[in-house]
């Protein structure tokens, strides 16, 4: 079957280039890059130079990157990496219920753990407004809670709905607080998995403290990702057993997914430099929602601000069809080769509709036939054709046949 793959969010296909590297690191080059023989050396030189790639990718100095195993690890590693560190000290997590699984679940740990976690609400679309932030702060920060430390973690683009947070506003928000009460300790994290490779990231000119974000969202390999880690902010390492990444994660480094994600960083650099590209995956994705949309007229768009496209990423769309089963769609989809999903790659099997969705406020009768498509940096004209007619088709017969009774 030819699949006409609009997953993107969920995976991305490993560029040629990718794959040629991480074949040569298993073939040829595959000591260990800990040992200090020649081999061994010439390993650890390829190992800095895919992290001095990835470094430009985002910004950072080489030795603020800490490779991980993915975004999952990354994410794990900052939040419990900053609040598990200040043994009794108070501990404070301000995040939001749009967050990726690997964000909302260890905030759940954490709550259950005995420390404080903060839910900030979100509009209509899915943004935060940096003024929430600022009250939030405000209200649950003290300078006098002496050795505690607040972590606001907010995703910068989402995964479901492609909706873009203020970043640099919030970060602005953080910093001024951090200004005003001297000793409050607030640090800001950004799960950037769908943002880097696709947006330009500039961790220094945003002010991060912390980010993470994973290879294969950006055409890099499976298994690898990475943390960055602002020169200055603790960090308890979560793996022990060894000196790897400067003792901040210990572990033999995956090599061949480390070259690989360099690899695929410098890729995507280019790809950056060439804005022309993401319109034209853009041009394809607008296309598709609206002619899905006049074959489909109860068919709703979701994370759309008022016809603003910086506030969406450029290849993302969430369309929710009223009345219908986001799993019977799926399924149907699938049949005739249409790759897609319902929310998060990783939660699908669910028959609850998104927790991101019902936090966004779209109503349940939507959210439950609810269905990300993402395009990507290989997805054809031809494609989108195709996809349309297989959609229309798809929903206009469940809506005959297996309509909802909500």
């Amino acid at each position: 079957m030819r699949w006409i793959y609009l997953d993107n969010n969920a995976t991305t296909q490993p560029d040629p280039a990718v794959v040629t590297a991480v074949c040569e690191m298993h073939e040829q080059l595959w000591a260990n890059p800990s040992s200090v023989h020649r081999f061994g050396q010439e390993v650890r030189h390829r190992v800095e130079l895919a992290r001095s790639s990835v470094s430009s990718l985002i910004g950072c100095r080489d030795r603020e990157l800490v490779f991980t195993s993915g975004g999952t690890e990354a994410n794990h590693l900052a939040l419990w990496g900053v609040l598990g560190r200040q043994g009794g000290a108070p501990k404070i997590l301000i995040t939001t219920k749009i967050e990726h699984a690997a964000i909302r679940e260890p905030a759940e740990a954490l709550a259950e753990c005995g420390g404080r976690v903060v839910y900030l609400q979100v509009d209509r679309v899915g943004r935060v407004d940096p003024a929430s932030l600022a009250s939030s702060l405000a209200d649950h920060t003290d300078a006098d809670e002496a050795g505690g430390v607040t972590l606001v973690s907010l995703q910068w683009a989402n995964n479901e709905t492609g909706v873009i947070q203020p970043i640099g506003e919030l970060a602005a928000v953080c910093a001024a607080h951090r200004a005003e009460h001297l000793g409050c300790r607030v640090l800001f994290h950004s799960d950037a998995s769908q943002a880097v490779g696709k947006l330009p990231v500039d961790v220094g000119a945003v002010g991060l403290d912390l980010m993470s974000f994973s290879a294969h969202k950006f055409h890099g390999p499976k298994g690898v990702g990475a943390l960055f880690v602002r020169t200055g902010v603790g960090l308890c390492a979560q793996q022990r057993g060894g000196p790897q990444e400067r003792d901040r994660r210990a572990g033999t480094e995956n090599v061949p997914g480390v070259v690989g994600m360099g690899v695929a960083a410098e890729l995507a650099g280019r790809f950056l430099a060439e804005p022309r590209e993401a319109e034209r995956v853009r041009a394809m994705r607008d296309r598709f929602e609206r002619e899905v949309q006049r074959a489909i007229p109860s068919a709703v768009v979701i994370g759309v601000l008022d016809g603003r496209e910086d506030c969406r990423l450029w290849n993302t769309s969430n369309i929710g069809f009223p009345r219908l089963e986001s799993e019977a769609i799926l399924l149907g989809l699938s049949e005739r080769g249409v790759c897609a999903s319902a929310g998060a790659a990783c939660s699908s099997g669910s028959l609850e509709p998104s927790p991101v969705l019902l936090a966004m406020g779209v109503p349940e009768q939507v959210a439950h036939g609810a269905i990300r498509f993402s395009l990507g940096r290989f997805t054809t004209e031809q494609e989108i054709d195709d996809a349309v007619r297989i959609v229309a088709e798809v929903v206009g017969r469940l809506s005959k046949t297996l309509p909802m009774g909500v």
